[in-house]
């Protein structure tokens, strides 16, 4: 009751204006952009928090939050999912510091039901290298999600599969692990998550964050979702409990922001614990995409980026922090399509520290069965024997309705090609292509069972 009257008083807040480190043109250029990809992507709204030389310089909101809320505001929490997986390793890393684990712990210290967890570290399982497949790879909520599921549920389901991979081997992308990871840091510090988080974490920072599960209401930003090109259309949130250690957080750009001013300045942490999340894990053979522990690491134009994205239903995010530099860049959106959150990125970072961008590269594995999938429900004609159970559930006749009919008005499809090589995630093959229409370019994120029949378990179209 009390959250829910301090969200009600949040609505009288007043909007904030951004500081004044940035100057007028870079202002104007950044409204400008912001406004043009929510435009573009149908995205109805943002929030942008920027860091400059260590603090915040603008602080600002676009469109609209929710149906209740016809102004998105700054001081509203947005759902930042995934984004919350550096608190967790921060956490973990705490209490290593306390002696009360060691991260190359292995998991059957803490929980010996788990597949291999004699074989898996407590790093692994935050560097997304244990083998425990992904519960949730797809990008929307399947028929499970419509029941609300506890921890041990999901270690229940998921974490007892046999290994994808040999831990320490691969890279796989897995909530599973996390939510490993969650119970473990509540075994070792002795106390629920959430209250590990507000004493060790929120409190210290002066934020004041929000469960995820919480904030499904309409005192808060309502996420939305799109068909294809069909109209934006409200999402069903899923049930509780899906996301927590894996994604449970809510809050605002700014909040998020000063985590991100926290890292800069090797704060509330000791710097070598930010280094050592910050480090890309290699694996046995010497090997590393840049993931480090619940972020990734990359070098772009010669700049070090320290960045995460997150999505839950309805919602997508970015947090890109140039430490070197001194600057931030968080973006939360209330549309889990578009990629709204990563054009509104780009464009900002080009505005106040230009870099280059780099290709994709180009492959394309099963290409022509997905150009011809798509052609098939553009043409109305969808043949579930093709798609896996969850696919079928998603395939409702709105969204197959919406598919045909607004993808037919574009006429042929004049290009198609992948935008980068496949990978493996929660026992699915993820794949990305582009696909022209004329002078009109979308996005296919799919995922397929592996094998070259494999089925369809997304196939799922957005803007480019």
């Amino acid at each position: 009751m009390k959250r829910l009257v301090l969200a009600l008083a949040l609505l009288t807040l007043p909007v904030a204006a951004p500081a004044q480190d940035l100057s007028a043109e870079e202002a104007a250029a950044i409204d400008k952009s912001v406004t043009e990809v929510l435009d573009q992507t149908g995205v109805p709204s943002a929030q942008v928090a920027i860091v400059r030389g260590g603090r915040l310089v603008m602080d600002r909101a676009w469109g609209k939050a929710s149906e209740t809320i016809p102004q998105a505001r700054p001081d509203l929490p947005y759902q930042i999912a995934s984004n919350s997986k550096q608190f967790l390793a921060a956490l973990l890393l705490m209490l290593e510091n306390d002696g009360k684990l060691s991260l190359d712990d292995p998991v059957s210290r803490w929980l010996p039901e788990v597949t291999g967890a004699q074989r898996i570290t407590v790093r692994q399982l935050l560097s997304h290298t244990s083998g425990l497949q992904d519960y949730w790879p797809q990008d929307y909520s399947f028929a499970a999600m419509e029941q609300p599921v506890a921890p041990d549920q999901i270690v229940a389901r998921w974490a007892m599969k046999p290994l994808d991979y040999e831990p320490g081997t691969r890279w796989q992308y897995s909530n599973t692990g996390y939510v490993v990871a969650g119970l473990i840091a509540e075994k070792a510090g002795g106390a629920p998550l959430w209250e590990q988080f507000e004493e060790r974490i929120f409190r210290p920072l002066g934020i004041r964050p929000y469960r995820l599960d919480e904030t499904n209401g309409a005192a808060f930003p309502q996420g939305y979702h799109r068909y294809a090109l069909g109209p934006v259309r409200p999402a069903r949130p899923a049930a509780a409990g899906w996301l927590w250690a894996a994604g449970e957080l809510s809050m605002s750009a700014a909040e998020l922001a000063e985590w991100d001013i926290a890292r800069m300045e090797r704060s509330l942490l000791p710097r070598e614990d930010w280094e050592e999340m910050e480090r890309p894990v290699r694996l046995a053979d010497g090997t590393s995409n840049g993931y480090g522990l619940g972020v990734s690491a990359r070098i772009s134009s010669g700049r070090r980026v320290i960045d995460h994205g997150g999505e839950s239903v309805g919602f997508l995010s970015q947090n890109s922090v140039w430490v070197d530099d001194r600057l931030a860049i968080v973006v939360l959106t209330n549309g889990d399509f578009g990629g709204a959150q990563d054009g509104i990125t780009a464009r900002i970072a080009d505005i106040v520290l230009p870099k280059a961008s780099s290709s994709d590269p180009r492959e394309a594995p099963r290409t022509d069965d997905a150009r011809a999938t798509l052609e098939a429900l553009i043409a109305g004609r969808f043949d579930p024997a093709r798609f896996t159970a969850n696919a079928q559930y998603f395939f409702t006749p709105e969204a197959l309705g919406d598919y045909a009919a607004s993808l037919s008005a574009l006429g042929p499809i004049t290009g198609f090609e992948a935008t980068r090589g496949p990978r493996l995630r929660g026992g699915f093959v993820n794949r990305t292509y582009r696909v022209s229409f004329g002078d009109k370019r979308l996005v296919l994120v799919t995922y397929a069972e592996p094998g070259e029949d494999g089925r369809w378990e997304q196939f799922m179209v957005m803007p480019n």
